[in-house]
């Protein structure tokens, strides 16, 4: 039975590994890319081929989210796979890295293999598991990294949670050395950062709220550093929010060591100021951070510092935001806004175009040896058309997403995605009236 094949015309095509970006078509055909480029016309081709026309926007390789709490299995009254994966789609999403922090967590091989086989069954977009790097993401016994990597799992995390313990955390950045494997860290001492709520400063003690200090952060991935030299292994540190961090990040990439860094959108589009009147919604790990972090934050996308911009998608419902900023959940929902803050960097001139999507896609396939993130003959057809000027706002109720989370309720924003495709097949078509 032959493949379908599919051209897409009139695009504008992006691809951030290569560094292309011209006007032209691509072909696809099954779930596999043929061709691509200025040269392919829609007169060449012989037999059956559908016609996307592009209407002049942007082709771009589909997005890869290295970090997404996806509450599956445990939670799924605030999302499952399938809701996040429909809020992905709508997002530019076609690739997605669930976090272990589940009930019951993701730290064995049958729970490995469940989300795999779960997110097959039901996930319009690509859904990797992460796996613990401790049982129970306890901090106490290491997890069996190289069966759980056999079995599925693309990196290995403790989510929101940090790896306190020097002794663990050198177990296992050797351990995961032998299998070249990826340990993503959240870096936070938890012992500074104890029973603090927002970012330590004027605005915490003005609102009498207890601080998280911007040092919990940086003295966290200093040791790490220090580990990671020792044991020659991979570490990237999932979302930076300060510009000590960031520093620390420089050296540590002059001097060879294999760390990479990762952003949120709210600590380069947001800083402690929207907290204001007690705002849960902007209750988030790391915390908003100063004016002068944030900008260091963007600075360090636009340098190549940030390997990563990832969603840090963290669904919570009423229930766990709907309280007194001290007692309410930390997170806020992202996969849907991921896109259009990320490119508020480039209409506001201080990141282009495609360093913005290399954050977005080839970076992170690469750190996660995925084929995906590219625009080449032979790779995977996922896919992502999206509209880079169109203003519009943003409009909690039109999430696909099961939370409503967001601080971004009503902000003005410009772009979105027009069409999402996984393995040549359309999963989202954005409607003319959305």
């Amino acid at each position: 039975m032959a493949r379908r094949r599919k051209l897409y015309t009139n695009a504008r095509l992006l691809d951030p590994a290569s560094g292309l970006d011209v006007k032209g078509a691509l072909l696809t055909e099954g779930d596999r890319i043929v061709d691509l480029g200025p040269k392919l016309s829609s007169g060449g081709f012989a037999g059956d081929v559908e016609q996307i026309d592009c209407q002049g926007h942007c082709l771009a390789p589909g997005l890869i989210d290295m970090h997404v709490w996806l509450r599956e299995p445990g939670a799924e009254h605030q999302e499952t796979l399938a809701t996040g994966a429909r809020a992905a789609a709508a997002g530019g999403v076609t690739t997605m890295v669930a976090m272990p922090n589940t009930e019951p967590t993701i730290d064995e091989v049958a729970l490995v293999e469940f989300v795999a086989r779960r997110a097959g069954d039901t996930a319009v977009v690509r859904i990797l598991p992460a796996a613990a790097v401790t049982r129970g993401t306890r901090g106490e016994e290491l997890t069996e990294l190289g069966l759980l990597a056999q079995a599925g799992a693309v990196a290995f995390t403790e989510g929101d949670k940090p790896i306190a313990s020097p002794r663990l955390m050198r177990r296992a950045l050797s351990y995961a050395t032998t299998f070249d494997l990826l340990i993503m860290q959240h870096c936070e001492d938890p012992s500074l950062a104890k029973g603090g709520v927002m970012n330590e400063g004027e605005i915490a003690a003005r609102l009498g709220l207890a601080g998280i200090p911007a040092m919990a952060e940086v003295i966290l991935l200093e040791r790490d550093v220090r580990l990671l030299e020792a044991t020659q292994g991979r570490l990237h540190a999932s979302h930076l929010s300060t510009a000590d961090s960031l520093d620390v990040v420089r050296r540590a990439k002059q001097r060879g060591l294999r760390l990479t860094a990762g952003a949120a959108p709210h600590n380069f589009a947001l800083n402690e100021l929207d907290v204001g009147d007690y705002r849960t919604f902007a209750k988030v790990k790391p915390p908003l951070r100063v004016e002068t972090d944030r900008k260091a934050v963007v600075d360090a996308i636009a340098d190549g510092t940030i390997d990563v911009i990832s969603s840090a998608h963290a669904p919570q419902d009423p229930e766990s935001k709907r309280l007194p900023f001290a007692q309410a959940e930390f997170g806020m929902i992202g996969l849907e806004t991921l896109l259009p803050l990320t490119l508020e960097l480039y209409h506001n001139g201080s990141v282009p175009l495609l360093r913005l999507l290399a954050c977005l896609t080839c970076n992170p396939a690469r750190l996660l040896k995925l084929d995906t993130g590219r625009l080449a003959p032979g790779a995977p057809a996922d896919l992502l058309i999206f509209d880079v000027d169109t203003p519009w706002r943003v409009d909690e109720k039109k999430f696909r997403s099961k939370a409503k989370n967001s601080p971004y309720d009503g902000r003005r924003v410009q772009g979105h995605a027009l069409r999402t495709v996984v393995g040549g097949e359309t999963v989202f078509q954005r409607k003319r009236e959305s």
